[in-house]
């Protein structure tokens, strides 16, 4: 028996998502909060809304379009997604991690994801871009529970989630863009609360850089396929307890369309050098 979230599920999708364009992507592109704009960079798009492709439910989230967008990104061809599936909004985390295997059906050999964050670290303020270079699954959710799906190593390796190589490929692409890159690691919680002060404190002292609430479970996943994965965190405000107001997902949506440009030309460029 296999998960309903599964490579079958994903065939399924993969099949009628082929109906509607023939891109073959090599890349695959998960927007976060307030990033869809990188979508627009993409060339002879095609959008899909998600209530088009089987299993897939609506994005919910403000900030989060709820479209899959193929077409090419610097003459590569890809597909984005704008828009994730959150275990907050009450998914399960096969079903979060579920776009990443319809990509990786569809022929995606990377996957990018990108997120908003809040800085843990306190060099890391309001509208800084954060390379991950590892993570914490503290959502205390795996996406690979239960019967080995085809196409999955049973025990992926996670000692580097994200590729060495394509980190050092993106920063000596933002060193050309003149891009600041930071480096860090990423911790994941289940949310939707934001954290306490207490909690911050604690995921400083365990060696976290920014926290947020999603893109572990499609990274666990994507390894598990044999992706090759590169993750960028947008750092939004202080993680909650630093700041000296409380924080709204407003603030987080201003701040993520203010950078959004400066990731669209990073993706872009690393894209292209592929």
């Amino acid at each position: 028996m296999t998960s309903k979230f599964g490579a079958a599920a994903a065939r399924s999708a993969a099949d009628a998502i082929r109906t509607r364009t023939n891109v073959q992507p090599r890349v695959a592109i998960v927007l976060g909060s307030g990033l869809g704009g990188i979508a627009e960079a993409i060339e002879r798009p095609t959008r899909i809304p998600y209530r088009d492709v089987p299993g897939f439910p609506g994005a919910t989230v403000v900030g989060h379009a709820g479209e899959l967008i193929a077409g090419t990104l610097g003459g590569v061809p890809v597909i984005a997604l704008s828009g994730r599936f959150h275990l907050y909004e009450g998914h399960d985390a096969a079903l979060a991690a579920l776009p990443v295997r319809v990509l990786h059906a569809l022929g995606a050999t990377m996957l990018v994801v990108s997120n908003a964050a809040g800085g843990v670290r306190e060099t890391l303020t309001a509208g800084t871009l954060m390379l991950i270079t590892d993570h914490v699954n503290f959502m205390f959710r795996n996406p690979l529970l239960g019967p080995l799906e085809e196409g999955d190593v049973r025990f992926p390796d996670m000692s580097e989630p994200y590729d060495r190589e394509l980190r050092v490929l993106a920063q000596r692409v933002a060193l050309e863009q003149g891009v600041a890159l930071a480096e860090g690691v990423y911790v994941g919680l289940l949310g939707p609360s934001y954290e306490t002060r207490a909690e911050v404190k604690m995921l400083a002292r365990l060696g976290a850089d920014a926290v947020g609430m999603s893109t572990v479970p499609e990274v666990i996943v994507a390894r598990a396929l044999g992706m090759r994965v590169l993750g960028f965190s947008c750092v939004t405000n202080l993680a909650c307890g630093l700041a000296a107001a409380p924080i709204t997902h407003e603030e987080v949506l201003e701040t993520t369309a203010r950078v959004a440009a400066q990731l669209q030309r990073l993706v872009r460029g690393i894209v292209s050098k592929l």
